[in-house]
C-alpha cells in the first residue's frame, strides 16, 4: 500500500487531478483510436457520453463526451508511457497525428499529439 494511502481508500486526493473529460466530435471514433493507442477500456452512459479505464478493472479516470465544439488551446492532458517510441507508433497506427515530435527534457522525453477529434494530447516518459 502506498505511503498515506489508508486501507479502504478510494484513491481520491483533495485538490488533485481526478476525472479528465476529453471533448470529441464523434464518439465512435474517439473510442477506436483511444483503445487502438493506449488499451483503454470504455463504459458507454448514454450516446454521447462513455467513461474509460487504463485496464479493465481499473479506476475510471475519466471520459469522452460529444460536442461539436472541440478546439485547441485548452489545457494539456498529459499521459505517461513506459516505452515512448512505442506509443508514439501506436498513436499514428491508431490514426492519430504527431503535432511534437518527441523530445527531451530535464528527467524525460515527450511528444504531443492531435486525436481524431482534433485534440491536443501530451504523452511523457522518465528517462
Amino acid at each position: 500500500m502506498a505511503e498515506g494511502v489508508a486501507a479502504g481508500d478510494d484513491g481520491h486526493r483533495h485538490h488533485a487531478i481526478d476525472y479528465v473529460e476529453i471533448a470529441v466530435t464523434d464518439i465512435e471514433a474517439a473510442k477506436a483510436f483511444y483503445t487502438a493507442a493506449f488499451g483503454w477500456v470504455f463504459q458507454d452512459y448514454g450516446p454521447a457520453y462513455a467513461g474509460f479505464r487504463g485496464s479493465p478493472g481499473g479506476p475510471e479516470m475519466g471520459g469522452l463526451t460529444v460536442s461539436t465544439d472541440v478546439r485547441a488551446g485548452g489545457p494539456l492532458v498529459l499521459l505517461y508511457s513506459e516505452d515512448l517510441d512505442r506509443t508514439a507508433a501506436a498513436v499514428t497506427a491508431a490514426g492519430g497525428r504527431v503535432l511534437v515530435e518527441p523530445y527531451t527534457f530535464p528527467g524525460g522525453r515527450r511528444f504531443h499529439f492531435a486525436d481524431p477529434s482534433g485534440n491536443e494530447v501530451g504523452v511523457w516518459a522518465a528517462t
